[in-house]
């Protein structure tokens, strides 16, 4: 479904579906029923009662805005959902009625029903993460010796290569691709612990009934309740967080690559993309400033879900009532970054001979530190800094290329011969180890992908 308007640009329609009320109250729902099976298979509640619940637990029968009304003043999502589910159970089956929900507590339901929802956002997140790291390989390895100007803070530096600046990219989403799947294994646990953690009502059943849950649900079974110890999905919210940074991160890079005055990248147009209601001419970044928009987002959700952690002995009252929208948020957040980013880079469109154009157009002033060194063998490197930067100062003032330049100064010439100053600018021989970093990159993603496979 598309996402509310109010929405538009902090999801996808995948992640906003997965988040409607439907998938949600059917999430919960699922909850119930599970629960009544695993106790069926125990003999805890007798089968007809699992009939009778299943049958009545589907969400399309429910009225949304009257539980949505009830679970606002109820303060949580779990009481007006069990009394309107034991109604609609009551009325094909009076004895089923009385075992809905049976041991389990409020906190029990959102909580599992929060888990499941994450268990399936878990492969839509996943697959388009997939797809950015593959255009990023494919990126990194056409454009191995595709060479351009380094920036630091904003300005030119030494060159490197796109093929470089793209393995950069993927190794750090990469990385944070492992974290959320260390995360999400983590995360995807059930929840069941009763009124204070221990599962008294259900006596010495209480362990094997939260088993069978978890079997019937596809979920893991923790070592115990963790209605107040938050830190299995604060380590999710947490990967969220630094997964979308990195993306943010090529985003910046990205966006700024397309400034006309730059010119070296273009995100892929297409029909209503990156238009200006203004001006025709215009070509915006729409998906990176999409992925920096959630980057912005997400530290304050994160920071919100850690400050939430801080909950009261065995059920806390505020923390995790704060919990729902702000996971919600954070796991859109990062879908829509990663879906986002996948487009770009799959249809990235990239200007080598720009590339070449803007380092030209330095004159050579990024090549002074070779020269510096190279000095700096001859005479030591703080006469050769001060020779350097003398020799810059000229080159830029009267718009000629540094070896030029150099070529005229006798302090130069008479240490570095006119062979070396007319190889002074190629970036092609300043590159240092760029390729084997390059490689390095690469190989540890194919690597982190093998192992992801055979886990």
């Amino acid at each position: 479904m598309p996402a509310r308007l109010i929405e538009s640009l902090a999801t996808t329609e995948a992640l906003a579906e997965l988040f409607s009320d439907k998938p949600v109250l059917q999430a919960l729902l699922d909850f119930e029923v599970a629960l009544a099976r695993a106790q069926a298979r125990l003999g805890i509640v007798p089968q007809t009662a699992v009939a009778a619940i299943a049958a009545a637990a589907q969400a399309d029968a429910f009225d949304f805005p009257t539980l949505s009304r009830a679970m606002l003043r109820a303060g949580t999502p779990a009481i007006p959902l069990v009394k309107a589910l034991t109604e609609r159970v009551r009325s094909q089956n009076v004895a089923a009625a009385g075992f809905v929900h049976w041991g389990a507590t409020s906190q029990d339901v959102a909580d599992t029903a929060l888990v499941l929802l994450l268990k399936r956002a878990k492969p839509i997140l996943l697959s388009d993460l997939e797809r950015l790291e593959g255009a990023l390989s494919r990126l990194a390895v056409q454009h191995g010796k595709t060479v351009m100007l380094g920036r630091t803070l904003l300005q030119p530096a030494p060159p490197v290569t796109l093929g470089l600046k793209a393995a950069g990219w993927l190794g750090a989403i990469r990385r944070g691709h492992q974290s959320l799947e260390a995360s999400f294994a983590r995360a995807l646990v059930v929840q069941f612990g009763g009124a204070s953690g221990t599962l008294a009502s259900l006596g010495e059943q209480g362990a094997a009934v939260g088993r069978e849950l978890a079997l019937e649900l596809g979920l893991a079974f923790p070592d115990a309740p963790w209605h107040t110890q938050r830190d299995r999905l604060a380590a999710l919210v947490c990967a969220c967080g630094v997964t979308t940074g990195s993306m943010g991160k090529m985003a910046r890079d990205l966006s700024l690559l397309m400034q006309g005055e730059v010119g070296e990248a273009s995100e892929p147009g297409g029909d209503g993309r990156g238009g200006s209601s203004t001006m025709p001419n215009k070509r915006n970044p729409i998906g990176c400033a999409l992925t920096l928009a959630a980057a912005e987002r997400v530290p304050g959700l994160v920071a919100t879900f850690l400050s939430a952690m801080v909950q009261e002995h065995e059920r806390g009252v505020g923390g995790w009532q704060a919990e729902w929208p702000t996971v919600a948020a954070v796991i859109q957040a990062t879908g829509l970054a990663a879906a986002s980013m996948a487009e770009v880079a799959e249809g990235l469109g990239v200007d080598p001979a720009r590339m070449r154009s803007n380092i030209a157009a330095t004159h050579g002033g990024i090549f002074a530190e070779r020269a510096m060194m190279l000095l700096g063998g001859k005479v030591g490197r703080d006469t050769a800094h001060h020779v350097l930067e003398k020799a810059t100062r000229k080159s830029v003032e009267e718009g000629r290329p540094l070896a030029a330049v150099l070529s005229e100064m006798p302090e130069v010439t008479g240490h570095l011969d006119a062979a070396a100053l007319r190889s002074l600018e190629v970036p092609e021989q300043y590159l240092g180890v760029a390729d084997e970093f390059r490689e390095r990159l690469l190989s540890s993603s194919e690597r982190q992908n093998t192992a992801s496979e055979k886990d």
